[in-house]
């Protein structure tokens, strides 16, 4: 079991002015570096699974979520299970039947009523079985969500939004985009503040993998309180594995090629999780 709750690390974090890494676990080599990043840096962190996670792994979550429900038993430091990006509400019942202690169901690619009717429905039902709910308001009318390039999510619309669904906290549309490679994305920080102030809830950024140290540090201090990040680390695993097998063309056990890969997973995490917690370290290394 989680040795914590998305609930409470969300919680601290957002009362202390604060953030808390959130990191998008697809293998358990996700798992286990994200879990030891948090080792080694003694901070709190969140392993989250998407339902495009769940599709890799042929539509079952029991797996994946074993593997990294086992990290974070093991791990000393808090750690908790989340659901990440949810289109389908059976999904919700299946992750909370297996256990996670919260879950981001997306129904922001719908126009804005049918989005808060479905995400209020979600959100009871999962307030029922003591789990937090994360939601993302979309552009209204727009396929591509909230985070589509140029969107920015309106103050008055996402306080609004809070109070009909009754969700723990929201993912808004700041300037970030998801799956970014290159660390160039520009944030409106007064818009953050303005949300902060507006909505109530905990903010939540995705899309950081394409944010800078700098603008992520300003970005929690503006009132982010929940940091999802995912392609940072596929990027490290990758540029790793990619390295070993072209040192060694003639490698065909895979535990050669994924421990780097692995540990360049770990590095990234490790740094990330101190930028987030706003503790000093250079700029530019993830």
């Amino acid at each position: 079991m989680p040795t914590a709750t998305t609930a409470e690390l969300v919680s601290a974090a957002h009362a202390s002015g604060g953030g808390v890494a959130a990191f998008n676990v697809i293998t358990l080599e996700h798992a286990e570096a994200i879990t030891a990043a948090a080792e080694q840096t003694g901070l709190p962190v969140i392993l989250q699974i998407s339902e495009n996670a769940v599709k890799f792994h042929g539509g079952l979550l029991d797996g994946v979520l074993a593997g990294a429900a086992a990290a974070a038993a093991a791990a000393s430091v808090p750690v908790s299970l989340h659901l990440d990006h949810v289109e389908d509400e059976a999904l919700v019942r299946t992750g909370v039947a297996a256990g996670v202690s919260s879950v981001m169901f997306d129904a922001s690619v719908l126009p804005y009523e049918q989005n808060v009717g479905a995400t209020a429905r979600v959100t009871e039902w999962a307030h029922t079985h003591g789990v937090w709910v994360e939601a993302e308001l979309g552009e209204v009318g727009g396929k591509d969500g909230a985070h589509a390039p140029g969107v920015r999510t309106d103050p008055a619309e996402a306080a609004a939004f809070t109070a009909a669904t009754g969700v723990d906290s929201l993912a808004v549309a700041v300037g970030s985009s998801h799956a970014m490679t290159e660390r160039t994305a520009r944030l409106d920080h007064e818009l953050i503040g303005r949300l902060r102030e507006s909505v109530g809830v905990p903010l939540v950024l995705h899309g950081s993998s394409g944010v800078s140290d700098g603008e992520l540090r300003q970005a929690v201090a503006a009132g982010m309180a929940k940091i999802n990040i995912g392609t940072a680390l596929n990027i490290a695993f990758t540029t790793a594995v990619r390295d070993y097998l072209a040192s060694d063309p003639t490698a065909v056990d895979p535990r050669r090629y994924l421990r780097p890969g692995l540990d360049a997973m770990t590095a990234t995490a490790a740094h990330l999780l101190r930028v987030v917690a706003g503790e000093p370290e250079q700029e530019g290394r993830d």
